[in-house]
């Protein structure tokens, strides 16, 4: 028996225990190719490939999402492009919008479908990482045999979902890699990888949503960086990253409603009535900044006097 047929017996006999699939993601992530996609494994099948319009139309509506992860793509195929691996990063519908890969690999990974244009969803090609991340929303590596369909099992990829502003789910990174040597250990480093590099195209994202904003991080355990709040200059907070939101929990009524940055972050402040007292006092401090400490300029600023700078100076405890 070849291993392409065992492997369908397999997922076959696995994929009929509803225990199983309880227990086990992969597994889930089979009977869903079975059941609701209704392929088989034994299939000799390539991801859909889209048309030239249709693709270059995808591109367009990722234009934000291509340009703010070009970097990352770059920094991170540095440090994995001379393992035998290829970078995907996809659109929240699995299409392969951009690549990073060696030439001397190109050959081997265009013949799987590793390639833009195409599509990796569960339904296009069973089991993969990018499809399974996307059907899940969360990170996924799928080593060899863990994929649904018999053609993929000498594939090993791992994949993170990237989120836009709104925590929702926008896209999607993948690595991946044809070599033999590859182990369950090596692929769980390129898994820490791959999850790093998703949270800082996040934190891209982010910050090109809100240009102009003031970015506040949040005191996380985990992932710090990606733990932001956008706040404008009256400190209320205009958007979360998801990292953030989990933090705070926090939720777009509640931001839409209009939330201070102090009181998302729990910031202890006097109730007594003091608040314009200390935007007052804020205000003189940063314009004696810019004007390094001149009064008669900071006044000047400010367009008041400065007898009347010295008074509010002297009532506010600015020094």
């Amino acid at each position: 028996m070849s291993e392409e047929t065992a492997h369908a017996e397999r997922v076959y006999a696995t994929a009929q225990r509803k225990s199983a699939a309880a227990s086990s993601p992969i597994v889930a992530s089979w009977r869903r190719c079975m059941m609701m996609h209704l392929l088989a494994p034994e299939e000799n099948r390539s991801p859909l490939q889209l048309t030239e319009y249709e693709f270059r139309t995808a591109r367009e509506q990722s234009t934000r999402l291509i340009a703010d992860a070009s970097d990352e793509l770059d920094r991170l195929f540095l440090t994995v492009g001379k393992a035998g691996c290829c970078l995907l990063l996809t659109d929240r519908n699995g299409v392969a919008l951009d690549r990073r890969g060696a030439g001397g690999d190109d050959k081997d990974f265009h013949a799987l479908g590793l390639w833009p244009g195409s599509v990796w969803t569960e339904a296009s090609v069973g089991t993969n990482g990018i499809g399974t991340a996307i059907a899940d929303e969360r990170a996924v590596a799928i080593f060899r045999d863990q994929h649904f369909l018999s053609a993929n099992i000498r594939l090993s990829c791992t994949t993170a979902p990237i989120r836009d502003h709104r925590g929702q789910l926008a896209a999607a990174l993948d690595i991946s890699t044809c070599r033999e040597d590859v182990s369950e250990v090596g692929l769980a480093i390129l898994s820490h990888a791959v999850r790093d590099s998703a949270m800082r195209i996040e934190t891209n994202l982010f910050r090109s949503a809100f240009p102009g904003a003031r970015f506040v991080m949040v005191p996380t355990s985990t992932y710090a960086f990606a733990a932001l709040l956008a706040v404008d200059k009256d400190d209320l907070v205009l958007g979360a990253t998801r990292a953030a939101r989990a933090a705070l929990k926090l939720d777009d009524a509640r931001i839409a409603a209009g939330l201070p940055a102090s009181d998302a972050l729990n910031e202890e402040r006097d109730d007594r009535g003091t608040d314009l007292a200390e935007a007052e006092r804020a205000a003189l401090r940063r314009v004696l900044s810019r004007t390094n400490g001149n009064v008669s300029q900071a006044a000047t600023l400010l367009g008041i006097s400065r007898a009347t700078m010295h008074r509010k100076m002297k009532r506010l405890d600015v020094h």
